[in-house]
């Protein structure tokens, strides 16, 4: 007979061996494959003592996977984009006409605010950083811009999809599970986003004034010329990026739009680069290699392949795979309503969501830390009569985005994996990511600092 409440004792070892096992492999340098793949057994063998079949268990992991299989399909065609990107020279174009227009810009507030964009319109983070990511660290290097700091400001802009693009399917997996309106949500969302997106510009645009571009334009034209020998260049090569924009703003997935600027890359590599059909396909499955007369640009014009994507695809799965087995099993709902029950204001019930979809977002993942505390204190905020939006809200400026803050977390791996620049070197740049979390608090104290006034008063 399956048992309606897992035991302390249980909660406990599953809780502290998953952390020590991830912990271990941050530390020895392994894959975190290993320690979700561990954390999956150690956690299987304690619940089937505590009833649950192994058959039970295995449908619960069956169907979280398949769930997310779409996912699993993104890693592969961002993987196999890259370089086919590169290769078209969709990716040197955006840097040749970077070098002739960036000159005198505040480049590091630009890549902010045009990251933003791209990503609000594209509906994903992780797609905004494979594409107009890539090209902004490469005018990056070639200005002398550090790319820890760069990413940071490109992450800060990237994860603002995740947050409140109409077409993420993070926000609308938001808006479902707290039964909500994307309209009321935004209106919400205005409390933390003005302050907290203006003050974040201000300190980018402050740190983009230590690097001075004029003082790398005598190469400039050395590398643009570099780029105009082993490539054709053209604007026109820009509608493809643009083409995902407009895909997307009008409601088309993001697999099939990347899959489509997939097949227009190839397209555009064999009829105006002249790559051969099957370099092309080299290229897709094991990465692209610049083979310019600059061994500087070279370095730049690397990455991508399907291969590359195999152990984060693998990372992937098995997160998804425990986080599947803590759900079903009920392991985290009485963990939720521990932290929460005790709520009586508004401000206390708004900090104590942040904290729960918070930590389900570093112990398990975005998805986690939205459905969770989204179904399950749609109820407490109903008792306290606060609306669901509010809910919303708090999700997003907490568990949603600081996702790529948190070294073992999928997004922080596909940044990882894309960009070669690891979570610890951007993470303190990715401004908004931490601050938008802090706004949250700042909310959650007026509001309790509110209700105290009112209930003393009375």
């Amino acid at each position: 007979m399956k048992k309606n409440k897992i035991s302390r004792k249980n909660t406990w070892i599953i809780s502290i061996f998953t952390l020590l096992s991830i912990g271990s492999c941050i530390i020895f340098k392994l894959s975190l494959f290993y320690s979700f793949f561990a954390s999956i057994v150690i956690s299987s063998v304690l619940f089937v003592k505590e009833g649950f079949s192994i058959t039970e268990l295995v449908i619960m992991i069956k169907n979280g996977l398949v769930e997310c299989k779409e996912l699993f399909i993104l890693i592969l065609l961002i993987g196999g984009a890259i370089p086919v990107w590169l290769s078209s020279g969709v990716i040197p174009s955006m840097l040749y006409y970077g070098f002739k227009y960036m000159q005198g810009m505040n480049f590091l507030f630009a890549a902010f605010i045009l990251t933003t964009v791209f990503a609000i319109f594209m509906g994903s983070a992780i797609g905004a950083i494979s594409t107009i990511g890539i090209a902004l660290l490469g005018v990056g290097r070639i200005f002398g811009i550090p790319d820890y700091i760069l990413l940071g400001a490109i992450v800060s802009g990237a994860f603002m999809s995740d947050k409140m693009s109409p077409i993420s399917g993070l926000l609308n997996l938001t808006l479902l599970t707290t039964r909500t309106s994307y309209k009321n949500v935004l209106i919400s969302m205005f409390t933390t986003l003005l302050p907290t997106y203006l003050l974040s510009g201000i300190i980018y645009f402050y740190i983009g004034k230590k690097y001075s571009l004029a003082s790398h334009s005598s190469n400039l034209d050395y590398f643009g010329l570099a780029i105009k020998e082993s490539f054709f260049i053209s604007p026109l090569l820009l509608l493809l990026p643009i083409g995902i924009f407009i895909l997307t703003f009008l409601g088309v997935k993001i697999i099939k739009a990347i899959s489509l600027s997939l097949i227009g890359g190839i397209i555009i590599t064999l009829s105006l680069q002249k790559l051969s059909f099957i370099n092309i396909i080299l290229a897709i499955l094991t990465g692209y290699k610049g083979n310019t007369n600059s061994s500087e640009l070279n370095k730049i014009l690397i990455g991508g392949g399907v291969i590359s994507m195999t152990e984060v695809l693998l990372i992937i799965m098995g997160a998804i795979a425990l986080s599947s087995i803590l759900q079903g099993t009920g392991f985290i709902k009485p963990i939720i309503d521990k932290i929460t029950s005790k709520a009586r204001s508004k401000g206390e019930l708004i900090l104590k969501t942040g904290i729960v979809s918070s930590i389900l977002t570093i112990a398990c993942d975005q998805t986690v830390g939205v459905i969770l505390p989204g179904g399950l204190l749609k109820n407490k905020y109903k008792e306290l009569d606060i609306k669901n939006n509010i809910l919303a809200r708090t999700i997003s400026d907490t568990g949603i985005i600081i996702a790529p803050l948190i070294p073992w977390n999928v997004n922080s791996l596909f940044i990882l994996i894309i960009t070669g620049v690891s979570t610890v070197a951007y993470a303190p740049y990715a401004i908004l990511c931490y601050m938008f979390p802090m706004a949250t608090i700042f909310v959650a104290y007026i509001c309790k600092f509110q209700y105290k006034n009112i209930t003393s008063q009375s």
